[in-house]
This record gives structure tokens, sequence and C-alpha cells, in this order.
């Protein structure tokens, strides 16, 4: 029997690539602790420690499968972040499972 009124969790291991143009003026493709924050409040705090099934919107009626949860991610992603940048979503299920998006 789980304590947790939600079920059991998984660990999973989120890799987000981020490509495109390198601004000449900062040397940098974007600066690392706006991609850190951008990724904490749009997926870790949104999707961490919950039952996908039960209390996130998108799995109400789509399986959460690791691909779906890659898709959901950068879905997630594209909508905050600027066009510009190209986005790729690797999200490990375990040390050798893992699915990314978009698929290539």
């Amino acid at each position: 029997m789980c304590n947790n009124p939600y079920y059991h969790g998984h660990n999973y291991r989120l890799i987000v690539k981020v490509s495109g143009e390198v601004d000449p003026v900062s040397g940098m493709l974007i600066d690392l602790n706006l991609l850190s924050k951008i990724i904490e409040s749009n997926v870790i705090d949104y999707l961490d420690h919950k039952n996908l099934n039960m209390q996130i919107e998108e799995f109400k009626s789509l399986n959460p499968t690791v691909e779906n949860i890659c898709y959901v991610i950068h879905q997630r992603l594209r909508k905050v972040m600027d066009e510009r940048f190209s986005l790729r979503i690797r999200l490990y299920e375990t040390e050798r499972n893992f699915a990314e998006y978009p698929v290539i």
C-alpha cells in the first residue's frame, strides 16, 4: 500500500536541447539560467510529484507514456520560448530507455 494519495512516482531524467544562432554580442545561444528557470516553471513545477492521469489536464485524455510526456513537455516549452530556437526533448524513463520529441 502506498502512503501517497496519488500513488507512487517515477524518476525521469530530462534533457532539453536548444539550438539556433548564437548571439554575436553575448556569445550565447540562450542564457542557461533563464533556460533553467523556464524549464523549472513550465515543466518541473507542472509535472513533478503529480499523478499525471489525475492532476495533469493533458493526460486526462492522453496515456502518459514517456513518448507522450516528451510531446507535452515540448508543447509547453514551445509556447514560452522564442521561435528562433529549435527544441528537442529527450526523456529517460530508465538508464537505457528514453524517448525524444520531435522525431527526426
